[in-house]
């Protein structure tokens, strides 16, 4: 097996891996993933202790035990981009060895679980409900420089996106789909469907403030898409890549999300913080 060298697995003084500034044993794999690096103590404050914390950049960790589980949660900051680091990094954690810088035989299996916020793309979707992502279609560009395929189920899914939505030629989505146990697992009492990825916060999810849109109808079109029966519930910036990258590396991925803008609607949410925390507790009981 080839030796991965110093330039590719990147470790520091320490010998962790270089974003996360994480050893092998500082990180369970169960791994709650949020966008906030403040969000972060708001989820370890309810374990029953806390073993190991690191700060690095917007990567904040938090391992510890709750009742007999050891679980982490780990702040990846905003975007795809951030996307590939964390999870490429929390991979190698499990699946490299650092010593001899080389691939472990057995590999190991993570159960990653995003708790984020995002905006609903349906009226009847409202603020401070709970949307568990059944699939997620990718408007960013990550997973174009990675050997991902979509499965005959995604395709069915992208051709019919192609053929109701109109993007820019440039643009060139990708589908995937959420773990179907963990979905089982956490989705009772949410909103189940299909989330948008976006690539930013203000044009790519149609907001105007002085700039213009490229693609103004583009939100109209996203409300209205329909596929087998389901729609698109709702849009924000991280899940299509966790779960198309989760798939390539062989984990488990589910991305749960609170409605704190319903862009039908023109509203957010009075009590963004309330909402968070009982999708902290959703997550929390059914671990």
């Amino acid at each position: 097996m080839s030796t991965i060298e110093a330039s590719e697995l990147i470790l520091n003084k320490r010998g962790a891996i270089y974003h996360l500034d994480l050893l092998p044993g500082e990180i369970a794999d169960t791994v709650i993933t949020v966008g906030d690096p403040a969000r972060v103590e708001k989820i370890s404050r309810h374990f029953d202790g806390v073993s190991h914390k690191k700060k690095q950049r917007e990567f904040v960790t938090h391992t510890g035990r709750l009742g007999q589980k050891t679980i982490s949660v780990m702040s990846t900051g905003i975007g795809p981009d951030n996307i590939d680091i964390a999870l490429t990094e929390l991979d190698a954690l499990f699946n490299i060895d650092f010593h001899s810088r080389t691939e472990k035989k057995n590999r190991t299996r993570l159960n990653i679980i995003r708790i984020g916020t995002c905006g609903s793309l349906q009226a009847d979707v409202e603020c401070d409900s709970i949307v568990a992502s059944t699939h997620a279609i990718g408007l960013d560009n990550l997973m174009h420089f990675y050997p991902f395929r979509m499965d005959d189920h995604e395709q069915s899914m992208l051709g019919a996106f192609r053929q109701q939505i109109a993007l820019l030629p440039a643009l060139q989505p990708y589908c995937t789909t959420a773990d179907p146990h963990l979905l089982a697992t956490f989705a009772s009492n949410c909103h189940a469907g299909i989330t948008v990825t976006c690539p930013g916060f203000y044009a790519p999810q149609g907001r105007n403030l002085r700039s213009g849109l490229s693609m103004p109808a583009l939100n109209t079109q996203l409300s209205a898409f329909r596929w087998s029966n389901m729609r698109i519930l709702n849009f924000e910036m991280e899940t299509a890549a966790i779960y198309a990258l989760g798939k390539l590396l062989g984990h488990q991925c589910l991305s749960l999300s609170t409605i704190v803008a319903n862009r039908q609607a023109k509203t957010f949410s009075e009590h963004p913080d309330a909402a968070i925390e009982r999708l902290i507790q959703h997550v929390l009981r059914n671990l």
